[in-house]
């Protein structure tokens, strides 16, 4: 098996999405497995005839007090160097109450009379272990649907897969806040900014008159190939470390002209040197 995926989190948080998306990937999906059946889970797996080239198991607050068993099976499983990643989904406790709310579905935790805001508050502190050794801490209160499975598709797509690691390009504002899902996360609010020129503010970074003023200024320019020589300096050292993705987040202040730009022209170059790259605007479209 080339990996074992726990998906772990928030009630509210996207983890039946995400477990859907992973089985449309061909992982072999399982929610709520208890935690004392993973590692016999594991080594049937390892004994199945046909291959399975990766398994997704939903593991979170439903296990109640199992759920302290689970730090010490997943470190058991490191020790063994089983290729395991523990994914965590969280967001806000005002988005959690909006899906809640828009859904109708009670909360697991307030089933007893107790509130929506205290079960949000219970489930955090439930899960605070598990949050603190997760792979990867995703928030998913800025993601449509259909964004949050492009990122998975575009992470864990076995398919896709290459030697190297696949490069996701993130761009953002920073006024909706950072992701969280981000390896590393470069801000370019030192760059000109076309808001303020009435005739590109309506455009975003993917229009050429937006790419060409921001190219009018040196410092665009250099900054863009000095943060492609240092990306192309640090992908070999992350495949050399085993590690599969990379993602890189652009921030500027609404996430609509710059960081959207230099996102485009990082895509373009990474592909011109048949490096896999895929490139996502998490906030076009926003206020």
């Amino acid at each position: 098996m080339k990996r074992l995926v726990f998906i772990t989190g928030l009630s509210g948080s996207g983890k039946t999405l995400v477990a859907d998306c992973f089985e449309d990937l061909g992982y072999f999906c399982v929610d709520n497995l208890p935690v004392g059946l993973i590692t016999p889970f594991r080594d049937l797996i390892a004994r199945s005839r046909e291959p399975v080239s990766g398994a997704a198991l939903v593991v979170d607050a439903r296990e109640g007090s199992f759920l302290d068993q689970f730090p010490s099976i997943l470190q058991s499983l490191r020790l063994q160097e089983v290729p395991v990643e523990l994914l965590f989904f969280e967001c806000s406790d005002d988005v959690l109450k909006r899906r809640f709310s828009e859904t109708r579905r009670p909360h697991h935790m307030a089933r007893d009379g107790g509130t929506l805001e205290r079960a949000i508050t219970q489930e955090r502190e439930a899960l605070r272990p598990l949050r603190e050794v997760a792979d990867r801490i995703i928030d998913t209160s800025s993601y449509t649907a259909h964004q949050l499975r492009n990122f998975l598709k575009n992470s864990y797509d076995a398919a896709k897969a290459t030697e190297g690691p696949r490069l996701n390009v993130i761009s953002f504002g920073f006024k909706h806040g950072v992701p969280a899902e981000v390896d590393l996360l470069f801000d370019v609010r030192f760059l000109p900014n076309p808001h303020f020129v009435e005739t590109l503010r309506p455009l975003d970074g993917r229009d050429a008159r937006i790419q060409d003023f921001l190219a009018a200024t040196p410092t665009t320019a250099e900054f863009r190939e000095r943060l492609q020589a240092f990306l192309d300096f640090l992908v070999p050292h992350y495949a050399a470390e085993g590690k599969s993705y990379l993602t890189v987040a652009i921030g500027c202040t609404g996430g609509k002209h710059r960081s959207v730009a230099l996102a485009e022209q990082l895509g373009h170059h990474f592909r011109s040197v048949s490096q896999a790259v895929s490139v996502s605007h998490r906030d076009l479209g926003r206020e």
